[in-house]
């Protein structure tokens, strides 16, 4: 089976691509970035193609001969580029790649979309959720360009399913750490937690986000489904509630029960539940309780 990986060479790309192979899948990479004329690295896909997705003939083209398609490509915040490049971007780009994966008769579209969906992440005028941990029935109000058009490709995938035999998969990941990303994203939340971040102290490690892609390929759920992917605990291990509304001065949001006091402020009870997808990676695994990284 053939699998085209957009974005092959962003954070999320470069650690899904070795995991397919490694999964025993034939990898079709595509990115921006100028090929490799020489041999390629060990563990980089050798059938990469240079393509720009916000032209339809390059994701037709790209899409061609794919049994299914992994869309990662994108602007991945709306705070360096002006906001009509994120929006037309991002959701012109995940237009064309999934037109291009029906017209291929691809049987599964793994939609990347975004933890920012709901609003109040990037939002113009600031609000609190209505309630944590979010999951995917809270309701979507967002106002900047980049959660926009991350929900309006959610939206292509629901009709995508009805007017074709296709199958779709939207992923909404919380933020993605890698090995080099730990210790400078999470560090400092670590050994403080009035560090502030939008999404209260979530985040996810690219491995076990890999993982719930291969899940989602292998399902064989009908229609379109949508699942946030989050590592089960708060940066730091920092109490949920206390932090929340101690350090962000939270006055409205209700906190629905959990587990465990450190919970993650996104709910992946869903993708465990369907994709039977279980996060085998926390950022103890990288870090000291200073947050240093380990050796």
């Amino acid at each position: 089976m053939r699998v085209l990986v957009t974005g092959s060479r962003g954070k999320v790309g470069r650690a899904l691509c070795p995991r397919l192979a490694e999964a025993g899948y034939e990898v079709r990479a595509a990115d921006l970035a100028t090929p490799t004329w020489d041999r390629v690295a060990e563990g980089e896909p050798e059938d990469y193609w240079q393509a720009d997705l916000t032209d339809a003939g390059s994701a037709f083209a790209v899409t061609r001969d794919c049994h299914v398609v992994v869309h990662t490509a994108a602007i991945p915040q709306p705070v360096h580029n002006p906001a009509h490049v994120v929006f037309s971007n991002n959701m012109l780009s995940t237009f064309n790649a999934l037109e291009g994966a029906i017209r291929a008769g691809a049987s599964r579209f793994v939609n990347f979309s975004s933890e920012t969906v709901p609003g109040f992440i990037f939002a113009e005028r600031p609000f609190e959720p209505d309630y944590l941990p979010i999951d995917e029935e809270h309701p979507i109000r967002p106002q900047d360009p980049y959660a926009t058009a991350k929900w309006f490709g959610e939206l292509l995938c629901d009709r995508a399913v009805e007017r074709s035999d296709i199958r779709c998969t939207s992923i909404r990941p919380c933020w993605v750490q890698d090995v080099g990303s730990y210790e400078r994203n999470l560090g400092p939340i670590v050994r403080d937690p009035s560090v502030l971040i939008g999404n209260y102290c979530s985040y996810v490690d690219v491995y076990d986000l890999c993982d719930a892609v291969v899940l989602a390929i292998q399902s064989d759920l009908p229609g379109h489904e949508v699942f946030y992917i989050a590592s089960p605990d708060t940066i730091g291990g920092h109490p949920l509630e206390a932090t929340v509304r101690r350090f962000y001065g939270a006055k409205d949001i209700e906190f629905r029960p959990v587990e465990r006091q450190d919970a993650s402020a996104i709910s992946s009870a869903k993708a465990q539940r369907l994709l039977g997808w279980t996060p085998t990676r926390s950022w103890r695994d990288y870090l000291d309780d200073d947050g240093r990284a380990r050796a």
